[in-house]
């Protein structure tokens, strides 16, 4: 690989990109990254490639962001507990009808409070929806009627242990083999610029299920690579 130096890094930014596309699209340890980047000619340490995930996701992650499409007017939220440093947290999601991530944020509490920050984080960046699914939690509802936008919205509360919002649980499945793959967080602030990141990949693949047929996945993906370089040159 060859391309554009950055100030201060003795790889190009193809290598430096590379790596960390490959270390959130998949699941894969930083010795994995290292390993596969050595089969191709490329000696890096683990610890670079993990400084360049850590310095790199946050830029990439936001560019990414920007590229997305306008996205579905339902929203599915649920929350899933991790382990962050030893420390129980909540994993707290929103999808669209259609799967695709809108946001992730990770924090301490699963209360009132919480539940406010994240509707917050949604609306400024995205439309008033027109259905809001949600778990039983009281902090949701509570939430919710703080903000007099969402007041018209339909709400509508499923009982998540009857497996019903199966869009929202899918997509913590991804997050949860990242998370053992990882053997659990190391720091909350790590873990969100990965989860951010991993959550816009995640949306720049899908869907990519062997149903479609193969051409239409195909171009689906080669569109996904011109995105992703288009989002690395930008970002440096």
């Amino acid at each position: 690989m060859s391309g554009q130096k950055l100030p201060g890094y003795r790889f190009p930014l193809a290598v430096i990109s590379y790596a960390v596309w490959l270390y959130h699209r998949f699941t894969l340890s930083y010795r994995d990254v290292e390993e596969l980047l050595l089969e191709r000619g490329i000696a890096v340490t683990r610890e670079s490639i993990r400084t360049w995930c850590i310095k790199f996701s946050d830029p990439f992650a936001q560019g990414l962001r920007h590229r997305e499409p306008r996205r579905g007017s339902r929203w599915h939220l649920d929350e899933m507990c991790v382990d962050v440093g030893g420390v129980k947290h909540w994993l707290w999601r929103a999808v669209d009808e259609h799967g695709a991530v809108l946001d992730v944020l990770l924090q301490e509490q699963r209360d009132t409070e919480a539940a406010r920050s994240f509707f917050h984080r949604l609306l400024e960046e995205y439309d008033v929806p027109e259905v809001i699914h949600t778990d039983k939690l009281r902090s949701d509802g509570a939430a919710l009627r703080e903000f007099p936008v969402l007041h018209s919205v339909e709400h509508v509360q499923i009982v998540s242990t009857a497996r019903c919002n199966n869009l929202i649980e899918q997509s913590h499945r991804p997050t949860r083999r990242q998370e053992h793959q990882q053997r659990g967080f190391r720091s909350r602030q790590r873990a969100q610029g990965f989860l951010n990141l991993h959550a816009r990949i995640t949306n720049l693949h899908h869907p990519a299920r062997s149903t479609v047929p193969a051409r239409h996945r195909r171009h689906h993906q080669q569109t996904a690579f011109k995105t992703w370089q288009e989002t690395v040159r930008q970002a440096a």
